[in-house]
């Protein structure tokens, strides 16, 4: 497996779709990283020459953030966010959806499994 910027790359995939397996490259800038670097797009990752490789971990240290750097400024962002109290940061806090979703239904990816609560007592057993 030929590795870029420390992560693996799939063998078997066309060096476009390879080289979305990088975090902060998607579909538009591996197609643009391609044809910057000289590199047929279809080629599988294992075809790769040494060069290729070299001259694609090249542009993406200089021209992109990828990786290592993108994830601490992601995470500098959530954690200012959070500091300075906001309601995104609160809700980053608490776990809940950010951008406004609605939470009495759905937002199970957010909230994690469901926490059953006990049950009120029945009608009957008032009397």
């Amino acid at each position: 497996m030929p590795r870029l910027l420390g992560v693996d790359i799939p063998n078997d995939k066309p060096s476009v779709i390879s080289l979305t397996y990088l975090y902060g490259v998607g579909p538009k800038v591996a197609r643009d990283l391609c044809h910057k670097a000289g590199v047929d797009p279809q080629k599988r990752a294992r075809e790769l020459a040494e060069d290729e490789l070299g001259r694609l971990s090249v542009l993406l240290e200089r021209d992109y953030m990828v990786e290592g750097p993108l994830r601490r400024q992601v995470q500098q962002s959530v954690n200012r966010l959070r500091d300075i109290k906001c309601y995104r940061g609160i809700r980053h806090r608490m776990g809940l959806p950010v951008r406004g979703q609605r939470t009495r239904t759905n937002a199970r990816t957010r909230k994690g499994p469901r926490k059953t609560v006990a049950g009120k007592k029945g009608v009957k057993d008032l009397r």
